[in-house]
Protein backbone atom coordinates (compact mmCIF):
# COMPACT_ATOMS: atom_id res chain seq x y z
CA UNK A 1 0.00 0.00 0.00
CA UNK A 2 0.99 3.63 -1.11
CA UNK A 3 1.71 6.44 1.82
CA UNK A 4 -0.90 8.25 0.18
CA UNK A 5 -2.87 5.48 0.99
CA UNK A 6 -2.03 5.05 4.03
CA UNK A 7 -2.21 8.53 5.23
CA UNK A 8 -5.85 8.27 3.52
CA UNK A 9 -6.66 5.11 5.71
CA UNK A 10 -5.45 7.07 8.99
CA UNK A 11 -7.20 10.42 8.39
CA UNK A 12 -10.39 8.09 8.17
CA UNK A 13 -10.17 6.71 11.52
CA UNK A 14 -8.90 10.32 12.83
CA UNK A 15 -12.72 11.27 11.11
CA UNK A 16 -14.62 8.12 13.18
CA UNK A 17 -13.07 9.74 16.07
CA UNK A 18 -13.85 12.68 15.92
CA UNK A 19 -17.82 12.21 15.16
CA UNK A 20 -17.59 10.15 18.13
CA UNK A 21 -16.76 12.70 20.41
CA UNK A 22 -19.60 14.94 18.70
CA UNK A 23 -22.39 12.51 19.17
CA UNK A 24 -21.08 12.84 23.29
CA UNK A 25 -17.69 10.56 23.62
CA UNK A 26 -15.28 11.71 26.17
CA UNK A 27 -12.45 10.14 24.32
CA UNK A 28 -12.12 7.03 22.11
CA UNK A 29 -10.16 4.92 19.61
CA UNK A 30 -10.16 2.79 16.68
CA UNK A 31 -8.66 0.21 15.27
CA UNK A 32 -8.23 -1.60 11.20
CA UNK A 33 -6.44 -4.24 10.32
CA UNK A 34 -6.16 -4.27 6.39
CA UNK A 35 -5.08 -7.57 5.44
CA UNK A 36 -5.00 -10.17 2.28
CA UNK A 37 -4.01 -13.77 2.32
CA UNK A 38 -3.74 -16.48 -0.13
CA UNK A 39 -3.36 -20.19 0.17
CA UNK A 40 -2.89 -22.85 -2.14
CA UNK A 41 -3.20 -26.79 -1.10
CA UNK A 42 -1.60 -29.67 -3.67
CA UNK A 43 -2.27 -33.22 -2.29
CA UNK A 44 -0.49 -35.80 -4.88
CA UNK A 45 1.26 -33.03 -6.89
CA UNK A 46 -2.31 -31.73 -8.00
CA UNK A 47 -4.06 -28.95 -7.16
CA UNK A 48 -6.84 -29.42 -3.93
CA UNK A 49 -7.71 -25.81 -3.00
CA UNK A 50 -7.46 -21.90 -3.27
CA UNK A 51 -8.22 -19.96 -1.01
CA UNK A 52 -8.06 -15.66 -1.35
CA UNK A 53 -9.55 -13.55 1.48
CA UNK A 54 -8.90 -9.61 2.33
CA UNK A 55 -10.42 -8.11 5.72
CA UNK A 56 -10.69 -4.51 6.80
CA UNK A 57 -12.87 -4.14 9.87
CA UNK A 58 -12.79 -1.27 11.62
CA UNK A 59 -12.84 -1.21 15.26
CA UNK A 60 -14.55 2.15 17.14
CA UNK A 61 -14.00 2.00 20.98
CA UNK A 62 -15.56 5.22 22.40
CA UNK A 63 -15.84 6.01 26.46
CA UNK A 64 -18.48 8.13 28.01
CA UNK A 65 -16.83 8.87 31.10
CA UNK A 66 -15.99 5.46 32.85
CA UNK A 67 -18.35 3.23 30.55
CA UNK A 68 -17.27 1.85 27.34
CA UNK A 69 -18.85 0.33 24.12
CA UNK A 70 -17.41 -1.37 21.13
CA UNK A 71 -18.73 -1.26 17.65
CA UNK A 72 -16.69 -2.56 14.29
CA UNK A 73 -17.96 -2.53 10.93
CA UNK A 74 -16.55 -3.22 7.17
CA UNK A 75 -18.48 -0.58 5.72
CA UNK A 76 -15.88 2.49 4.93
CA UNK A 77 -18.98 4.71 3.65
CA UNK A 78 -19.03 7.97 5.37
CA UNK A 79 -22.85 7.58 6.27
CA UNK A 80 -22.32 3.98 7.93
CA UNK A 81 -19.01 5.14 9.72
CA UNK A 82 -21.57 7.99 11.46
CA UNK A 83 -24.11 5.52 12.07
CA UNK A 84 -21.44 3.34 14.11
CA UNK A 85 -20.36 6.25 15.98
CA UNK A 86 -23.73 7.24 17.23
CA UNK A 87 -24.72 3.97 17.92
CA UNK A 88 -21.11 3.03 19.58
CA UNK A 89 -21.51 6.03 22.24
CA UNK A 90 -25.49 5.23 22.79
CA UNK A 91 -24.23 1.44 23.77
CA UNK A 92 -21.68 3.24 26.07
CA UNK A 93 -23.94 5.43 27.79
CA UNK A 94 -26.01 2.22 28.95
CA UNK A 95 -23.61 -0.34 30.53
CA UNK A 96 -22.00 -0.42 33.81
CA UNK A 97 -19.10 1.58 34.84
CA UNK A 98 -15.62 0.67 34.40
CA UNK A 99 -13.16 2.05 36.95
CA UNK A 100 -10.50 0.78 35.26
CA UNK A 101 -11.42 1.49 31.67
CA UNK A 102 -9.75 4.16 29.78
CA UNK A 103 -7.20 4.71 26.79
CA UNK A 104 -3.84 5.83 27.58
CA UNK A 105 -2.77 8.94 29.20
CA UNK A 106 -0.88 11.06 26.51
CA UNK A 107 2.66 10.96 28.96
CA UNK A 108 2.09 6.84 27.76
CA UNK A 109 1.56 6.68 24.57
CA UNK A 110 4.96 5.37 22.64
CA UNK A 111 6.57 8.42 20.98
CA UNK A 112 8.40 6.70 18.31
CA UNK A 113 8.47 3.55 16.24
CA UNK A 114 11.79 1.50 15.53
CA UNK A 115 12.13 -0.43 11.90
CA UNK A 116 11.52 -3.88 12.88
CA UNK A 117 12.04 -5.22 9.68
CA UNK A 118 8.43 -6.85 9.48
CA UNK A 119 7.50 -6.34 5.74
CA UNK A 120 8.77 -8.02 2.50
CA UNK A 121 6.99 -6.41 -0.64
CA UNK A 122 7.45 -9.87 -2.15
CA UNK A 123 4.78 -11.10 -4.46
CA UNK A 124 3.83 -14.57 -5.52
CA UNK A 125 2.34 -16.27 -8.20
CA UNK A 126 -0.41 -18.80 -7.52
CA UNK A 127 2.25 -20.65 -10.05
CA UNK A 128 5.32 -20.32 -7.84
CA UNK A 129 3.50 -20.90 -4.79
CA UNK A 130 2.31 -24.40 -6.72
CA UNK A 131 6.00 -25.18 -7.36
CA UNK A 132 7.41 -24.39 -3.46
CA UNK A 133 4.60 -27.04 -2.50
CA UNK A 134 5.23 -29.36 -5.43
CA UNK A 135 9.14 -29.59 -4.19
CA UNK A 136 7.65 -29.83 -0.72
CA UNK A 137 5.77 -32.90 -1.39
CA UNK A 138 7.44 -34.80 -3.90
CA UNK A 139 10.74 -34.24 -1.23
CA UNK A 140 8.68 -36.23 1.21
CA UNK A 141 7.37 -38.96 -1.18
CA UNK A 142 10.72 -39.53 -2.32
CA UNK A 143 11.65 -41.14 1.53
CA UNK A 144 11.19 -44.73 1.25
CA UNK A 145 8.38 -46.12 3.51
CA UNK A 146 6.02 -42.88 2.40
CA UNK A 147 3.01 -44.30 1.09
CA UNK A 148 0.54 -41.32 0.65
CA UNK A 149 0.41 -37.90 1.05
CA UNK A 150 -1.77 -35.75 3.57
CA UNK A 151 -0.90 -32.48 1.42
CA UNK A 152 1.46 -29.36 1.12
CA UNK A 153 0.00 -26.04 2.08
CA UNK A 154 1.68 -22.53 0.75
CA UNK A 155 0.38 -19.56 2.10
CA UNK A 156 1.70 -15.55 2.33
CA UNK A 157 -0.14 -12.69 3.85
CA UNK A 158 0.29 -9.20 4.11
CA UNK A 159 -1.23 -6.83 6.56
CA UNK A 160 -1.22 -3.07 7.93
CA UNK A 161 -2.03 -2.39 11.24
CA UNK A 162 -3.46 1.03 12.23
CA UNK A 163 -4.55 2.51 16.06
CA UNK A 164 -5.67 6.29 16.20
CA UNK A 165 -7.08 7.73 20.11
CA UNK A 166 -8.16 10.99 20.97
CA UNK A 167 -4.99 11.56 22.88
CA UNK A 168 -3.17 12.12 20.34
CA UNK A 169 -1.64 8.79 19.03
CA UNK A 170 -1.47 7.94 15.78
CA UNK A 171 0.17 4.99 14.14
CA UNK A 172 0.70 2.20 11.59
CA UNK A 173 2.59 -0.70 10.73
CA UNK A 174 3.08 -3.02 7.94
CA UNK A 175 3.78 -6.32 8.16
CA UNK A 176 3.99 -10.20 6.24
CA UNK A 177 4.18 -13.82 6.41
CA UNK A 178 4.99 -16.68 4.19
CA UNK A 179 4.71 -20.30 5.75
CA UNK A 180 4.88 -23.89 3.80
CA UNK A 181 3.75 -27.03 5.54
CA UNK A 182 3.51 -30.38 3.84
CA UNK A 183 2.01 -33.56 5.78
CA UNK A 184 2.90 -37.43 4.47
CA UNK A 185 1.93 -40.69 5.58
CA UNK A 186 4.14 -44.09 6.17
CA UNK A 187 3.02 -47.42 6.07
CA UNK A 188 0.08 -49.61 5.17
CA UNK A 189 -2.99 -50.86 5.78
CA UNK A 190 -3.70 -50.35 9.81
CA UNK A 191 -0.02 -49.98 10.55
CA UNK A 192 0.14 -46.29 9.31
CA UNK A 193 1.16 -43.53 10.88
CA UNK A 194 1.57 -39.73 9.47
CA UNK A 195 4.14 -36.99 10.07
CA UNK A 196 4.33 -33.39 9.17
CA UNK A 197 7.17 -30.40 9.05
CA UNK A 198 7.02 -26.59 8.19
CA UNK A 199 8.36 -23.33 8.09
CA UNK A 200 6.36 -20.00 9.09
CA UNK A 201 8.83 -16.79 8.32
CA UNK A 202 8.26 -12.85 7.63
CA UNK A 203 10.65 -12.53 4.63
CA UNK A 204 10.23 -15.10 1.19
CA UNK A 205 13.46 -15.62 1.55
CA UNK A 206 14.19 -17.17 5.15
CA UNK A 207 11.93 -19.70 4.22
CA UNK A 208 13.54 -22.81 4.49
CA UNK A 209 14.15 -25.10 1.13
CA UNK A 210 11.08 -26.82 0.38
CA UNK A 211 13.00 -30.23 -0.13
CA UNK A 212 14.54 -29.63 3.70
CA UNK A 213 10.94 -29.45 4.91
CA UNK A 214 9.58 -32.48 2.73
CA UNK A 215 12.42 -34.54 3.77
CA UNK A 216 12.07 -33.57 7.29
CA UNK A 217 8.23 -34.84 7.18
CA UNK A 218 8.75 -38.16 5.83
CA UNK A 219 11.49 -39.16 7.36
CA UNK A 220 9.14 -38.08 11.17
CA UNK A 221 6.70 -40.22 9.19
CA UNK A 222 8.47 -43.48 8.83
CA UNK A 223 10.16 -43.15 11.65
CA UNK A 224 7.30 -43.16 13.44
CA UNK A 225 6.20 -46.81 12.06
CA UNK A 226 5.25 -49.98 14.24
CA UNK A 227 4.93 -48.08 17.69
CA UNK A 228 4.46 -49.79 21.13
CA UNK A 229 3.34 -48.90 24.37
CA UNK A 230 6.05 -47.30 27.27
CA UNK A 231 5.75 -48.26 30.75
CA UNK A 232 3.69 -46.58 33.20
CA UNK A 233 6.11 -45.06 35.56
CA UNK A 234 7.35 -41.59 36.47
CA UNK A 235 10.53 -40.77 33.95
CA UNK A 236 12.05 -37.82 32.66
CA UNK A 237 10.21 -36.62 29.57
CA UNK A 238 12.03 -34.57 26.58
CA UNK A 239 9.74 -32.55 24.69
CA UNK A 240 10.88 -31.81 20.83
CA UNK A 241 11.92 -28.33 20.33
CA UNK A 242 8.83 -27.62 18.11
CA UNK A 243 6.34 -28.40 20.63
CA UNK A 244 7.96 -27.24 23.73
CA UNK A 245 7.07 -23.81 23.82
CA UNK A 246 3.76 -25.15 25.25
CA UNK A 247 5.17 -25.78 28.11
CA UNK A 248 5.80 -21.63 28.40
CA UNK A 249 2.84 -20.87 26.64
CA UNK A 250 0.82 -22.10 29.84
CA UNK A 251 2.84 -19.97 31.66
CA UNK A 252 2.25 -16.89 29.53
CA UNK A 253 -1.22 -17.54 30.55
CA UNK A 254 -0.22 -17.73 34.19
CA UNK A 255 1.00 -14.02 34.05
CA UNK A 256 -1.47 -12.26 31.98
CA UNK A 257 -2.57 -9.52 34.09
CA UNK A 258 -6.18 -10.40 33.51
CA UNK A 259 -5.40 -13.44 35.39
CA UNK A 260 -3.44 -11.77 38.24
CA UNK A 261 -6.50 -9.16 39.15
CA UNK A 262 -8.68 -12.03 39.40
CA UNK A 263 -6.85 -14.22 41.52
CA UNK A 264 -7.14 -17.23 38.95
CA UNK A 265 -3.33 -17.96 38.34
CA UNK A 266 -1.24 -20.02 40.92
CA UNK A 267 1.71 -17.54 40.10
CA UNK A 268 -0.71 -14.23 41.45
CA UNK A 269 1.44 -14.17 44.58
CA UNK A 270 4.97 -15.36 43.32
CA UNK A 271 5.94 -12.14 42.26
CA UNK A 272 10.51 -12.05 43.11
CA UNK A 273 10.06 -15.93 43.87
CA UNK A 274 12.02 -18.74 42.13
CA UNK A 275 9.90 -20.25 39.54
CA UNK A 276 12.34 -22.09 37.37
CA UNK A 277 16.39 -23.33 38.17
CA UNK A 278 18.52 -20.46 38.41
CA UNK A 279 19.77 -21.36 34.44
CA UNK A 280 16.23 -20.33 33.13
CA UNK A 281 15.83 -16.84 31.32
CA UNK A 282 12.83 -16.01 29.87
CA UNK A 283 12.41 -13.05 27.12
CA UNK A 284 9.03 -11.22 26.17
CA UNK A 285 10.96 -9.29 23.12
CA UNK A 286 8.13 -7.23 20.79
CA UNK A 287 11.46 -5.63 19.24
CA UNK A 288 12.82 -8.60 17.50
CA UNK A 289 14.04 -8.14 13.95
CA UNK A 290 11.63 -10.10 11.62
CA UNK A 291 9.71 -11.70 15.05
CA UNK A 292 6.48 -13.03 14.29
CA UNK A 293 5.13 -11.28 17.21
CA UNK A 294 7.11 -7.94 16.79
CA UNK A 295 5.19 -4.77 16.96
CA UNK A 296 6.48 -0.83 17.34
CA UNK A 297 3.35 -0.08 19.69
CA UNK A 298 0.94 -2.21 20.93
CA UNK A 299 -2.98 -2.42 20.58
CA UNK A 300 -3.24 0.69 23.54
CA UNK A 301 -0.46 2.66 21.60
CA UNK A 302 1.91 2.16 24.35
CA UNK A 303 5.43 1.71 23.50
CA UNK A 304 6.18 -2.26 24.49
CA UNK A 305 9.41 -3.34 26.47
CA UNK A 306 12.30 -5.85 26.07
CA UNK A 307 12.19 -7.56 29.37
CA UNK A 308 13.17 -10.84 30.73
CA UNK A 309 10.32 -12.28 32.62
CA UNK A 310 11.93 -15.19 34.19
CA UNK A 311 15.73 -13.86 35.19
CA UNK A 312 17.79 -16.72 36.33
CA UNK A 313 14.45 -18.75 37.53
CA UNK A 314 13.06 -15.50 39.11
CA UNK A 315 9.83 -14.04 38.19
CA UNK A 316 10.07 -10.45 37.56
CA UNK A 317 6.74 -9.34 36.78
CA UNK A 318 3.45 -9.47 35.04
CA UNK A 319 1.92 -9.26 31.15
CA UNK A 320 0.11 -6.14 31.82
CA UNK A 321 -2.48 -3.77 29.16
CA UNK A 322 -3.77 -0.74 30.71
CA UNK A 323 -6.87 -1.83 32.70
CA UNK A 324 -4.75 -4.76 33.91
CA UNK A 325 -2.24 -2.58 35.55
CA UNK A 326 -4.81 -0.10 37.09
CA UNK A 327 -6.53 -2.66 38.93
CA UNK A 328 -3.09 -4.03 40.12
CA UNK A 329 -2.17 -0.56 40.84
CA UNK A 330 1.03 -1.00 38.72
CA UNK A 331 2.05 0.77 35.11
CA UNK A 332 1.10 -1.19 32.15
CA UNK A 333 3.79 -3.34 30.28
CA UNK A 334 3.25 -2.32 26.80
CA UNK A 335 1.61 -5.90 26.26
CA UNK A 336 -2.01 -4.84 25.20
CA UNK A 337 -3.24 -6.89 22.03
CA UNK A 338 -6.43 -6.13 20.44
CA UNK A 339 -9.40 -7.13 17.38
CA UNK A 340 -11.89 -5.08 15.69
CA UNK A 341 -14.54 -6.20 17.85
CA UNK A 342 -12.85 -7.08 21.28
CA UNK A 343 -11.19 -4.89 24.32
CA UNK A 344 -7.76 -5.31 24.74
CA UNK A 345 -6.07 -7.59 26.40
CA UNK A 346 -2.91 -9.04 27.36
CA UNK A 347 -0.58 -10.93 25.31
CA UNK A 348 3.07 -11.83 24.90
CA UNK A 349 5.06 -10.94 22.17
CA UNK A 350 7.91 -13.16 21.06
CA UNK A 351 8.29 -14.94 23.96
CA UNK A 352 10.96 -17.33 24.30
CA UNK A 353 13.44 -19.61 26.55
CA UNK A 354 16.83 -19.00 26.15
CA UNK A 355 18.65 -21.79 25.01
CA UNK A 356 21.00 -23.92 27.36
CA UNK A 357 24.64 -25.13 26.61
CA UNK A 358 24.01 -28.47 26.24
CA UNK A 359 23.27 -30.80 22.80
CA UNK A 360 20.07 -32.83 22.26
CA UNK A 361 22.18 -35.67 22.45
CA UNK A 362 24.13 -34.43 25.63
CA UNK A 363 20.70 -33.90 27.32
CA UNK A 364 19.22 -37.57 27.27
CA UNK A 365 22.79 -39.25 27.68
CA UNK A 366 22.35 -39.89 30.84
CA UNK A 367 18.21 -41.13 30.77
CA UNK A 368 18.30 -44.96 31.51
CA UNK A 369 14.44 -44.90 30.54
CA UNK A 370 12.74 -42.02 29.43
CA UNK A 371 10.14 -40.38 26.77
CA UNK A 372 10.78 -38.25 24.05
CA UNK A 373 8.08 -36.54 22.82
CA UNK A 374 7.13 -35.28 19.05
CA UNK A 375 3.55 -34.75 19.31
CA UNK A 376 0.66 -34.14 21.98
CA UNK A 377 -3.47 -33.82 21.70
CA UNK A 378 -5.49 -32.42 24.16
CA UNK A 379 -5.85 -31.15 27.80
CA UNK A 380 -3.16 -28.80 28.83
CA UNK A 381 -1.81 -26.53 32.11
CA UNK A 382 -4.86 -25.45 34.87
CA UNK A 383 -3.29 -22.15 35.26
CA UNK A 384 -5.13 -22.06 38.67
CA UNK A 385 -4.20 -25.81 40.23
CA UNK A 386 -1.18 -25.93 38.33
CA UNK A 387 -2.47 -29.54 37.21
CA UNK A 388 -1.14 -30.39 33.63
CA UNK A 389 -1.95 -33.33 31.27
CA UNK A 390 -1.64 -34.19 27.40
CA UNK A 391 -1.84 -37.13 25.62
CA UNK A 392 1.48 -38.02 23.34
CA UNK A 393 3.46 -39.90 21.10
CA UNK A 394 6.98 -39.76 20.52
CA UNK A 395 10.08 -42.13 21.23
CA UNK A 396 11.08 -44.27 23.72
CA UNK A 397 14.42 -43.39 25.23
CA UNK A 398 16.76 -46.33 26.83
CA UNK A 399 20.54 -46.29 28.09
CA UNK A 400 20.49 -42.23 26.73
CA UNK A 401 19.61 -43.32 23.31
CA UNK A 402 16.29 -42.58 21.15
CA UNK A 403 14.80 -46.37 20.81
CA UNK A 404 11.31 -47.31 19.50
CA UNK A 405 8.03 -45.31 18.85
CA UNK A 406 5.45 -45.09 21.13
CA UNK A 407 2.29 -43.62 20.84
CA UNK A 408 -1.63 -43.16 22.23
CA UNK A 409 0.43 -42.21 25.84
CA UNK A 410 -0.32 -40.18 28.49
CA UNK A 411 2.10 -37.50 30.20
CA UNK A 412 1.49 -35.60 33.60
CA UNK A 413 2.86 -33.50 36.25
CA UNK A 414 2.38 -30.43 38.18
CA UNK A 415 3.45 -27.21 36.44
CA UNK A 416 5.14 -25.87 39.56
CA UNK A 417 7.08 -29.05 39.51
CA UNK A 418 7.76 -29.16 35.79
CA UNK A 419 9.29 -25.43 35.31
CA UNK A 420 11.22 -25.85 38.40
CA UNK A 421 12.95 -29.00 37.29
CA UNK A 422 13.15 -28.09 33.77
CA UNK A 423 16.39 -28.09 31.16
CA UNK A 424 17.05 -26.71 28.20
CA UNK A 425 19.44 -27.61 25.34
CA UNK A 426 21.01 -25.51 22.51
CA UNK A 427 18.40 -26.11 19.90
CA UNK A 428 16.43 -23.15 19.80
CA UNK A 429 14.29 -22.59 16.99
CA UNK A 430 11.71 -19.35 16.37
CA UNK A 431 9.44 -20.51 14.24
CA UNK A 432 6.07 -19.85 16.52
CA UNK A 433 6.33 -16.57 18.76
CA UNK A 434 6.58 -18.71 21.55
CA UNK A 435 9.49 -20.37 21.55
CA UNK A 436 11.66 -22.76 23.85
CA UNK A 437 14.53 -25.42 22.72
CA UNK A 438 14.32 -29.25 23.17
CA UNK A 439 13.49 -29.33 27.14
CA UNK A 440 13.67 -32.26 29.76
CA UNK A 441 11.53 -32.16 32.56
CA UNK A 442 12.81 -35.20 35.02
CA UNK A 443 10.19 -36.91 37.49
CA UNK A 444 6.81 -36.32 35.03
CA UNK A 445 4.38 -39.25 35.16
CA UNK A 446 4.49 -41.30 32.14
CA UNK A 447 1.28 -43.72 31.26
CA UNK A 448 1.16 -46.01 28.73
CA UNK A 449 0.37 -50.06 28.54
Amino acid sequence: MSQASKEKTLELLQDVMKKAKSFGATSADVVLSDSSSVSINRRLGKPESIHRSEEADIGLRVFVGKRSAIVSSSDRAPDALSQMAERAVAMAKNVPEDPYAGIADPAEIAKSFPDLDLYDPQELSVEKMNAYADRAEQAARAIKGVTNSDGAEFGCGKDISYYVASNGFVGSYASSGFSLSVSVIAGKDTAMETDYDFDSVIFLDDLAEPEVIGRSAGERAVRALNPQKGHTKQMPVVFDRRISGSVINVLASAISGNAVARGTTLLKDRMGEHIFSTNITIIDDPFLKRGHRSHPFDGEGVAPQKRSIIDKGVLTGWLLDLGSARQLGLKTTGNAARGSGSPPAPRATNFYMQPGHVTFDELIKDIDEGFFVTQMLGGGGNIITGDYSRGARGFWIERGRLSYPVSEMTIAGNLNDMWRTCTPANDLQMKYGIDAPSLRIDGMMVAGA
